[in-house]
């Protein structure tokens, strides 16, 4: 099984109007998807921000449950919150994985775009041999255009058979998705 990580990006993501913009961290993003990271086995959650003072918010996050009262409170979490690796640009997620060459990056977002690799597709690729993969989660409106140009491939939509309807939080995409690439 290949290695599989998340990296949740917080530059460049989208406004509700299109433009490119930095959003802010939420203590709820932080610790949920590292929950989900370490149920699904994954090897890292990567936090992309910027801005060097958002960045050491996740680490006071990440602190308080490895470290702090609530890590000893309540160990399992500690582990979950040990994934998270809070970094100033996906460049630099890339190497800390072995560099862009060395890894597939999958982009997700809510639009249905043609050519996207269906969540079953992409399972199978990872219950093969190859390179480690990197998914990436967009904060604010989704992913800017120019990290899909980045990605390998680009998941489908997570939509509903009955409604149609998609406008998920990112920590409940990422459980989706995760459950779909790597759950019973």
């Amino acid at each position: 099984m290949r290695r599989l990580a998340i990296a949740l990006v917080h530059f460049p993501v989208l406004d509700k109007e299109g433009g490119v913009v930095t959003s802010s961290i939420t203590n709820l993003d932080v610790h949920d998807l590292a929950r989900a990271a370490r149920t699904f086995g994954l090897s890292d959650y990567f936090v992309v921000h910027p801005i060097a003072a958002q960045r050491e918010l996740v680490l006071r996050i990440q602190t308080h449950w490895t470290e702090g009262s609530s890590g000893h409170r309540i160990p399992a979490r500690k582990d979950a919150l040990g994934l998270v690796r809070a970094v100033a640009s996906l460049d630099d997620a890339f190497e800390a994985l072995g560099g862009r060459a060395a890894i597939e990056v999958w982009s997700t977002g809510a639009n249905d775009v043609q050519g996207a690799l269906a969540t079953s597709a992409a399972r199978e690729k990872l219950g093969a041999e190859g390179v480690p993969v990197l998914v990436l989660f967009g904060t604010a409106w989704g992913l800017a255009a120019e990290v899909h140009a980045r990605a390998n491939a680009r998941l489908a939509p997570i939509v509903a058979r009955e409604s149609g309807y998609n406008h998920l939080s990112v920590r409940s995409a990422c459980a989706i998705y995760l459950d779909r690439l790597r759950g019973e």
